[in-house]
């Protein structure tokens, strides 16, 4: 069993103090009470004790932020100019910085994630992605278009489009990555100039709430971002199926996009969906195991394995099979377990003791179908929502924890012994996801070939999970719909008007 610390450290002054703080529904640039007067738990994973108290919205207050959300959009914030908004963002990421340490132990609280992870994603990853959309809104243009309608000549009509906000954003997003979730709704839509009803995950509101706050100090005018913290089947039902919404942004799982495309249909609201993952890590033998054995373990490891991305289907050349899983597996056995404010802990905790029971059950299942279990497979006797990091090896296609999408840290090994390209990316793409993956070899050429038959958003090559604020990120079949990143990750919060001048 991997080594435990149990006693966490404390949480510094800061956050403390917010976390005693009588926590409302941000709206219209203000703190409000929930209509219902209702208020749920906030706990934390790594102990399982409560550590705060959130309002929990309902369709009530949902109206009340899409009516502030659509009354900013003609607004103060409608004359903000192209460089005002690019302004705003880089205050922002000055913001996340200067609150660090405070976002950081929030973070850790509220999801669990170990504290080096949590550093990098508040100090780099959230300033940087905030940076990198601040010099958007300035290069966002229409074109002239050399066209003819109703029979004139080109030169007596002026044909041209402009690229407008696509209006009020409804954003929902997980717990898996609370910060970062935000971070990738709210950058694109401040950049356009589109107004924001945000819904985090009623597991984890506090990063959210505190980036409300941070929003009207950097300068966001009144209504512009509103945070409406509930449950899903209230707050986030409303939010989807509202009509005064113009596009719904979704994070989550494959089952709840699917409502969230119904309850869409009503306006028909554009939507942009982000959904599970079931990532195949494709080794050839002779792959550089030194680098593929880490690697292998963080692309399933990595956030206790409840991220999308997870590489949580390792194929390996039978040749370098029993090496690439022992070690991955020794790693396994030495990850240090323990509260995310620990800095020895290398592993935090589930999400829940719901989470725990669906991965435990997982890997029942893949016990009694017959896969190996090489380590872990359990959940040590402590406080806390922990399980350990688990292996199977010699697994098939058609076992349940190789066909699911887990969302916890069980890694299932399959292997391959010859160099058909064609029946290894079968095997590979044969889950109903198609969000990331990875190819592992010294041959660029072989490596290639193999990504362009991997059918994913994303394919990284002797890497899994590449990720930089420019890298277009989605996915294909019941992964989602539309990108997130990069220049295209704009495009879901723009819409296009051709205007056509005669003379």
């Amino acid at each position: 069993m991997s080594r435990m610390n149990v006693v966490p450290p404390s949480p510094g002054p800061a956050a403390q103090n917010f976390l005693s703080r009588a926590h409302g529904l941000f709206i219209n640039g203000q703190w409000v009470a929930p209509r219902s007067g209702k208020h749920f738990d906030v706990f934390d994973p790594g102990t399982g004790q409560k550590i705060a108290t959130a309002a929990a919205g309902e369709a009530a207050d949902i109206d009340a932020a899409v009516a502030a959300a659509r009354t900013a959009l003609t607004g103060p914030w409608a004359k903000f100019t192209a460089a005002e908004r690019g302004k705003l963002l880089w205050k922002l990421a000055d913001l996340v910085e200067q609150h660090a340490q405070e976002l950081i132990e929030l973070e850790i609280l509220d999801n669990g994630q170990p504290l080096a992870i949590a550093q990098y994603v508040v100090r780099h990853v959230v300033p940087d992605f905030f940076r990198y959309y601040a010099g958007w809104p300035t290069k966002i243009e229409g074109a002239t278009i050399p066209a003819a309608p109703q029979g004139r000549r080109p030169g007596d009509v002026l044909s041209f489009t402009l690229r407008e906000p696509i209006g009020v954003v409804g954003a929902i997003i997980p717990w898996n990555a609370p910060l970062p979730m935000l971070m990738v709704k709210l950058a694109p839509a401040l950049a356009t100039g589109c107004t924001l009803v945000l819904k985090p995950a009623e597991l984890t509101p506090l990063t959210a709430l505190r980036m409300a706050q941070l929003c009207t100090e950097a300068g966001v005018p009144e209504g512009v971002v509103n945070v409406v913290t509930g449950f899903g089947e209230t707050a986030g039902a409303a939010l989807a199926a509202h009509p005064g919404v113009d596009k719904i942004a979704f994070t989550g799982s494959t089952e709840v996009g699917r409502l969230i495309v119904k309850a869409a249909t009503g306006n028909l609201k554009k939507v942009s969906l982000e959904l599970g993952g079931k990532s195949p890590v494709i080794v050839f033998a002779d792959a550089a195991l030194e680098q593929v054995i880490p690697g292998a373990a963080r692309a399933c490891f990595f956030l206790q394995g409840q991220n999308c991305m997870a590489g949580t289907r390792l194929y390996v050349h039978e040749k370098v099979h029993d090496r690439v899983v022992e070690g991955v597996a020794q790693i396994a056995r030495t990850m240090q377990l323990g509260h995310g404010l620990d800095p020895a802990s290398q592993f935090g905790p589930l999400i829940s003791a719901e989470q725990r029971e669906r991965v435990r059950g997982f890997v029942e299942a893949g016990k009694r179908e017959g896969g190996e279990l090489v380590c872990g497979g359990g959940a040590p006797t402590r406080p806390g929502y922990f399980f350990e990091p688990t292996v199977f090896a010699r697994m098939r296609a058609d076992m349940t924890p190789v066909k699911g999408e887990i969302f916890g840290p069980v890694l299932c090994v399959q292997s391959f012994d010859d160099s058909d390209l064609d029946r290894i990316a079968a095997e590979a793409n044969n889950t109903i996801y198609g969000l990331s993956g990875s190819v592992w070899t010294r041959d660029i050429g072989l490596a290639m070939q193999m990504v362009r038959r991997i059918d994913s958003g994303q394919v990284s090559v002797n890497m899994h999970a590449a990720l930089d604020p420019a890298i277009p990120f989605g996915g294909n079949k019941q992964s989602g719909w539309g990108r997130e990143f990069g220049k295209e990750g704009l495009e879901p919060y723009l819409k296009t008007k051709a205007i056509s001048v005669a003379w």
